[in-house]
């Protein structure tokens, strides 16, 4: 178990009996107490970032010996909102920008995986996330990336991780566990490397987070017994109540894609006891930031759900703190962090005003303190690295130099337009001239997967169902090994989007069958704007109409492509290595026999 650390102890105890001034006391307030279930008028006194006193009888002693006074005005007081998984890069937002955004929100901390930047930079790519999320009006506490690779042999990323790194990379400021274990099947089956992982952390007193879709039963037990203790990949009240009974924090989702509350909810709303639920975004682009919020929008679905106010905020608070193993947040009362929101209608849920540790950070939607601008040289490196392409690189070659007739291939087919399970199923298709024909099918596609990192692998394959493009859309932003992957109809496009990207250093592209549309230049590691909040969503919202144009009006069109390199997710998805069997964790051949 962790503290965050008080600055002076003895004095924190002498404001707490009134020797000595208070240095804020907020009064007319709406006590949500978060150990009791209670609600009641109360005042409550800080001092040096710390609650000291809740004062729930006499509301005006003491107010007298209190440097600074505010009146609540009968507004809700209740904690600073806890992120309980996040990836800061998904919003495509640098840290310092994101806190800028999701501050005014009611979010004071957040517990986010750099394992997209480590991924592509590795070690130091992590020690900026960390250094860039030092100093600020929030808490940005870091998990180590256990992902990188998500799973080794199956794909290829810029760096490899191992037990050594965890060691290293535990002895920085604001490291507080083991990012998720995406090798769920490695964890269940004892693998070295994911074991040796979780010992390394556990020898450095972090938590281990879990990363476990669709498991049940033994298999479910098994990961649990390999030490993860957390899980947010939960898209069914049967996985949220089975993943509860066996004793996990469940994280439950609601990013931009995934948008998991309602069906956990309906699953656990009758359990007697649910202790063990924390709320998360996991992935939440800049453009939802602005239109929806951030944890303010958890909170307010799972309200909308049902789930009684008291018990969302709890959710959204002390559960994620007691997760992590922190034992002085999440609430309001002595001893704990005065981190805290002024809110008046819990329906709504909205923050007024927003304090982290005593001192007023936002008000009405909008910072009042400044955010220095920091500059680090990493982020203005150039990360694609990519050997040069011609068009017939692009064409998906039939096998064994077979020029015409037909050849049997292995398609991944999504499930639905908004999610990212596949199934496989063989197709027949024409060749012709040595090049596998799609035809007019609008459901199917061809896929590209370049390595970005100076190696020679790619794989091109077809893809079902993933909505259409006629033309070509393709990213460097591609869970979780982050090569670049092109999905297309017709190999120039594909080719022009590809050389597109290689020029701005990464970023998405979009293009017609005849000319390149556009792009959106992330240049911070393939996978982050240098811009607020503001200008990465306006330019956002350019690409996401752009790509809509040619065909792709999914839920989240700029998110769709990031799903098909998914090597952690049922059932079948590419790599630069090739095909990838999700369950049987290997590689399967582009063709059918």
């Amino acid at each position: 178990m962790k503290k965050i650390a008080t600055p002076d102890r003895r004095e924190l105890l002498k404001a707490a009996l009134g020797e000595i001034k208070a240095d804020l006391a907020v009064k007319n307030t709406r006590y949500l107490n978060l150990f009791t279930g209670e609600e009641y008028p109360a005042t409550i006194f800080i001092h040096n970032g710390f609650v000291v006193h809740v004062e729930a009888d006499d509301l005006k002693a003491g107010l007298d010996n209190v440097k600074e006074v505010i009146d609540a005005d009968g507004a809700y007081i209740v904690p600073g909102l806890i992120d309980a998984h996040v990836h800061i890069e998904s919003s495509m937002l640098t840290p310092r920008n994101f806190a800028a955004a999701v501050i005014p929100h009611g979010t004071t901390t957040v517990i986010t995986d750099p394992h997209e930047v480590g991924n592509v930079a590795g070690e130091e790519a992590v020690r900026y996330m960390h250094d860039a999320g030092l100093d600020l009006p929030m808490r940005q506490w870091i998990n180590i990336p256990s992902s990188v690779p998500a799973v080794p042999g199956l794909e290829e990323a810029g760096a490899v991780f191992d037990a050594g790194v965890v060691d290293r990379l535990a002895k920085l400021k604001n490291v507080i566990g083991l990012a998720e274990m995406m090798d769920y099947k490695g964890v269940e089956q004892g693998s070295e490397r994911t074991i040796s992982m979780i010992e390394a952390a556990e020898r450095n007193d972090l938590y281990v987070q879990g990363h476990v879709p669709n498991e049940f039963g033994r298999a479910l037990s098994a990961y649990a017994v390999g030490g993860p203790t957390t899980d947010h990949e939960t898209r069914t009240g049967e996985e949220a109540k089975s993943k509860l009974r066996t004793g996990m924090y469940l994280d439950a989702r609601e990013s931009s894609m995934a948008k998991n509350i309602d069906a956990i909810w309906d699953g656990i709303k009758d359990l007697p006891w649910r202790d063990r639920l924390a709320l998360c975004t996991d992935d939440r682009e800049a453009a939802d930031l602005l239109k929806d919020g951030h944890m303010d929008h958890v909170v307010k679905r799972i309200i909308q759900n049902g789930m009684p106010a008291i018990e969302a905020i709890r959710a959204s608070s002390l559960h994620a703190a007691q997760e992590v193993g922190v034992t002085n947040l999440g609430a309001i009362a002595p001893g704990y962090v005065a981190d805290f929101l002024l809110v008046r209608d819990l329906q709504n849920f909205e923050p007024e005003q927003v304090y982290f540790e005593g001192k007023l950070v936002a008000k009405n939607g909008k910072m009042v303190v400044p955010i220095e601008p920091k500059e680090f040289e990493i982020e203005k490196r150039n990360t694609v690295n990519v050997l040069p392409l011609d068009l017939k690189d692009f064409q998906l070659r039939a096998p064994n130099g077979q020029q015409n007739g037909k050849v049997k291939v292995n398609v991944p087919v999504y499930v639905d337009y908004n999610d990212s399970m596949t199934r496989l199923q063989v197709e027949e298709h024409e060749v012709k001239d040595g090049i596998v024909d799609i035809g007019d099918d609008p459901d199917l596609a061809y896929v590209i997967t370049v390595n970005r990192y100076g190696k020679a692998n790619k794989s091109v394959g077809l893809i079902r169902h993933f909505g259409e493009v006629n033309g070509a859309i393709g990213s460097t932003i591609a869970h979780d090994h982050h090569n670049m992957m092109i999905v297309y109809r017709y190999p120039k496009a594909a080719q022009r989007v590809y050389e597109a990207l290689v020029k701005c250093g990464g970023g998405i592209s979009c293009s017609s069958e005849d000319k390149l549309l556009q792009t959106l230049e992330l240049p911070v590691f393939g996978l982050m704007s240098n811009e607020d909040c503001f200008e990465t969503a306006k330019k956002g919202k350019v690409m996401e109409e752009t790509v809509k144009s040619i065909g792709l009006d999914t839920l989240k069109p700029l998110l769709r492509i990031v799903t098909l390199g998914l090597t952690v997710m049922p059932e079948f998805k590419y790599s630069d290595l090739g095909l990838v069997d999700v369950l049987e964790t290997k590689l399967t051949p582009i063709f059918s026999k």
